[in-house]
């Protein structure tokens, strides 16, 4: 069992880890200032919060708000879907979700 410092370091290094990957700008329309990691499918769905380099996307403030319409609503604009987010990073939910079971 995970416990809150576990939490705190995977987050950190989550942010930390996809920042760097993605050049420290937003994936959609390369912004660099006001940056978001989000994660792709909901922290809550996947195993010990998701806070894997493959479940993290880096977005700007204003895509953020558009990438998390799929966790509010259902719903999501062409090219925002969950799956469209893990191909613009080379993921998919079952390496995500493994890599999160890995988390140590």
């Amino acid at each position: 069992m995970s416990n809150k410092q576990d939490h705190k370091r995977w987050r950190r290094e989550f942010n930390e880890n996809c920042l760097k990957r993605d050049h420290y700008e937003c994936v959609f329309c390369g912004k660099k200032d006001h940056l978001n990691v989000h994660h792709i499918t909901d922290r809550h769905e996947m195993p010990n919060g998701g806070y894997v380099m493959a479940n993290g996307i880096t977005v700007c403030e204003y895509h953020h708000v558009v990438c998390e319409d799929w966790h509010v609503a259902g719903v999501c604009e062409n090219g925002y879907h969950p799956d469209d987010l893990y191909a613009l990073i080379r993921s998919s939910y079952k390496i995500a979700y493994q890599a999160s079971l890995n988390l140590k």
